[in-house]
């Protein structure tokens, strides 16, 4: 048996990082040469190993690949959602990561400017962004232009929260790329019902 091959046994994936073609076809429920196959035409993204055929998956290229075939992330452990705070309020930002940490379905991270969210949006990739209209360097609607002009994140989510936007901003930040705009202050149960159904889409 290669070292490719499945890991008898191996059920809980929460830890593991980096995965084998066996690992991705246990976790996926499909056969080992389909996995070969994906990696080999670049449907499923990867490496080899130096000096070696072996190839290895990263956990968030294998993330990519169960979204795109609709495969339950549940199987990795886990399998939380994504989600970016950015708001220069740090009591803003504390309220949202404590109240989405608690919840315990999220993975938070949280940045307090445009050009943070913008680093952090291309390397985390989240799912939701919760965004606020008004930052130290750059406004909303610029943020939500540059989040809709990354090919890799077609599939995010933005949420708007702010207090200080009037019907016009609120059409040019819908206009922009927000999928919603959610006024302060707001009821926590309600943005959270509003956040899992545009996860639902």
């Amino acid at each position: 048996m290669s070292q490719d091959a499945n890991i008898a046994g191996s059920t809980d994936w929460r830890e593991k990082t980096v995965f084998t073609t066996g690992e991705v076809a246990e976790i996926c429920q499909i056969s080992q040469q389909t996995v070969i196959r994906c990696f080999d035409s670049g449907k499923l993204k990867g490496f080899r190993v130096p000096g070696s055929k072996f190839r290895r998956i990263p956990r968030e290229a294998l993330m990519e690949f169960m979204e795109a075939h609709q495969i339950p992330l549940e199987t990795l452990g886990g399998g939380k959602r994504r989600i970016l705070v950015v708001d220069d309020d740090p009591d803003i930002v504390d309220m949202l990561v404590e109240i989405l940490d608690a919840d315990g379905r999220f993975d938070v991270k949280s940045a307090s400017n445009g050009f943070d969210a913008g680093a952090l949006s291309h390397s985390f990739k989240p799912e939701i962004i919760l965004l606020d209209f008004m930052l130290p360097d750059i406004n909303g609607n610029v943020v939500c232009q540059r989040i809709r002009e990354n090919p890799e994140l077609t599939k995010t989510k933005i949420i708007v929260v702010s207090g200080a936007a009037d019907k016009n901003e609120v059409e040019s930040l819908l206009a922009a790329g927000a999928d919603e705009f959610v006024q302060k202050p707001f009821e926590v149960d309600k943005l959270l019902g509003r956040i899992f159904e545009l996860l639902a889409v």
